[in-house]
């Protein structure tokens, strides 16, 4: 074991020396704090309704599914999260994952075989690239949002079938994807273009269905979407959304589907509740995009196309003091910093939130602008 401790040892000092350790800490400790750095989108993680409705599927579950859904795992509550998902975007159905990794992982590895051709987009979230890896396709790398390069890879493939790889709204950019374009060419040349809405649904298209029905592309043959539970929808798990042929396969073969116990209950009932709320209440869909607006001006960037704002540091130490910094001021913020970000730029990373008041909001955006402005002067 000495060598491999030894091993260790060098690979903490090597993430140390680089400014690039990380470590986990309880987040619900310590005083209030305006965040800045969850996922949940819409405030929707402790909406009343919410909560009471994960409260309520584990009264009458229990607290977990119990086996795969193959065994007993299956559920009356994840058909009807299933139904409502499928409603609520378009699709011709959904199939729903313990997570949003796991959706990512089944589709590409379940739809590739040694016959398909993956064109991943560079920036693509690290699911899909774990995905491509356990594939057995051959995999192509394209430029980020390069439409021609997707097309030409598509037009020169030996293999019969083709998969291409995006994300609709980008996790690290908080771009969007040429999504039309996109499916055009995957339309031409006869493939399948496999997307991910867990960065869109809530903040994108008609009362936050997402970025491919705002397109006009949900429900279209050659699309297949990806999101996860635990972002707009205040909860946990994934899904997968498709053709209903799509998801007999994916029942039939992807293997973190088979061999996985099932989405807990209460995470089910309380995304299924979820989406109930966000139809009564689609106002959060703008107000989370005008936060996202507010805090861009506040840090000199251009507004995101989604809730997801990144700001560009000098360095990963900067981005860290710059975190530690907010927090000292009562606003929690993230950052991303390589080998997380595609290009190797660390950046702060924040997040819009539609329950935030104005207050918060002007708050946020006076302490930010203090600490760039001095990480400017430095």
């Amino acid at each position: 074991m000495s060598s491999f401790n030894d091993w260790l040892a060098e690979r903490a000092a090597a993430r140390e020396t680089a400014g690039l350790t990380r470590s986990v800490f309880p987040s619900d400790l310590g005083g209030p704090m305006i965040d800045l750095a969850g996922n949940d989108y819409l405030g929707l993680s402790r909406h009343p309704r919410v909560v009471e409705a994960a409260a309520a599927a584990a009264r009458a579950y229990g607290a977990g599914a119990g086996a795969s859904r193959l065994v007993t795992g299956t559920l009356a509550v994840h058909e009807l999260l299933e139904a409502s998902l499928a409603g609520f975007t378009g699709f011709g159905s959904a199939l729903v994952f313990s997570t949003g990794y796991h959706a990512n992982l089944s589709v590409v590895a379940a739809l590739a075989d040694e016959d398909t051709l993956i064109v991943s987009d560079a920036h693509v979230h690290a699911s899909m690239i774990d995905a491509c890896r356990l594939s057995r396709g051959r995999v192509q790398v394209v430029a980020h949002n390069d439409v021609d390069a997707v097309a030409t890879a598509l037009r020169e493939r030996t293999e019969p079938r083709a998969i291409v790889l995006i994300e609709t709204i980008y996790s690290v950019l908080g771009d969007a994807a040429p999504v039309a374009a996109l499916a055009d060419a995957c339309e031409r040349y006869d493939a399948l273009m496999v997307a991910d809405e867990a960065h869109a649904l809530g903040v994108r298209g008609e009362g936050g269905r997402g970025l491919l029905p705002e397109a006009g592309l949900a429900g279209a043959e050659h699309v297949v979407a990806t999101l996860t539970l635990s972002k707009s929808l205040g909860a946990q798990g994934g899904a997968v959304l498709g053709t209903p042929a799509v998801r007999e396969h994916l029942i039939n073969t992807a293997r973190p589907f088979i061999y996985d116990t099932g989405l807990a209950p209460a995470a089910a009932g309380a995304a299924n509740e979820a989406l109930t709320v966000l139809l009564t209440e689609p106002e959060r869909v703008d107000r989370v995009r005008e936060v996202a607006g507010l805090l861009a001006t506040a840090c000199g960037v251009t507004a995101p196309d989604g809730a997801v704002l990144a700001v560009p540091m000098p360095g990963p130490v900067e981005a860290v003091e710059t975190v530690v910094s907010a927090a000292e001021h009562g606003l929690r913020i993230g950052c991303f910093r390589p080998p997380s970000t595609p290009d190797g730029i660390s950046r702060l990373r924040l997040t819009a939130h539609a329950h935030l008041t104005d207050e918060e909001v002007s708050t946020a955006a006076k302490v930010l602008r203090e600490l760039l402005s001095e990480q400017l002067s430095s």
